[in-house]
């Protein structure tokens, strides 16, 4: 069979591990599908990640983040030797679907998956998520070690305008999520 019409019948499937284990069971798989006969009818095996930035011991620090913890995407031909294949990798314990069969994904849910991966690795979110009305305190920038009130939450931008007294009156100070910690 060749690679044109392998990829045609290919569909991406999700394979549920166990926690922790997703980057161990990836290498398993890729090593195990160089090696087999489902070489051809598994083509990309993939562990959504995103960068995400904290503050540690005063320094930002980047560090990369699992969408999904315990599952992997699998871009494969069902077959019996691929399904075969992927069930006996070490760590998997099962692919996500009704009954027995699993149960590919749309293509319009994997497209916005790689969209938020690819979006998610130019630009890290926060490790943690902020409230309107919780207190914070700034640990970066000329308003350092000043605390505030968040009064508005821009996720996408990963912005926060935080109400800081200054000269005796409460001002807006727009920050990036990183550059404050809860208090």
């Amino acid at each position: 069979m060749d690679e044109q019409a392998t990829s045609n019948d290919q569909r991406w499937y999700v394979i549920h591990t166990q926690t922790g284990q997703e980057l161990k069971v990836k290498s398993n798989l890729e090593h195990k599908v160089q090696q087999g006969p489902a070489s051809s009818q598994i083509s990309e095996v993939l562990v959504p990640t995103e960068r995400v930035a904290e503050i540690r011991g005063g320094k930002k620090h980047i560090s990369e983040r699992k969408f999904f913890p315990g599952y992997l995407l699998v871009k494969m031909e069902m077959t019996d030797e691929s399904w075969h294949a992927v069930r006996t990798t070490p760590g998997v314990t099962g692919f996500i679907g009704a009954g027995r069969r699993p149960v590919p994904l749309s293509e319009d849910e994997v497209a916005e998956i790689l969209r938020q991966t690819e979006e998610r690795k130019d630009k890290p979110s926060p490790r943690v998520s902020y409230q309107k009305g919780e207190g914070v305190r700034v640990v970066d920038g000329p308003f350092s070690n000043v605390t505030g009130i968040i009064e508005e939450v821009n996720v996408n931008r990963g912005k926060l305008k935080v109400m800081v007294p200054v000269f005796g009156r409460q001002a807006p100070l727009e920050v990036e999520f990183w550059q404050v910690e809860r208090l």
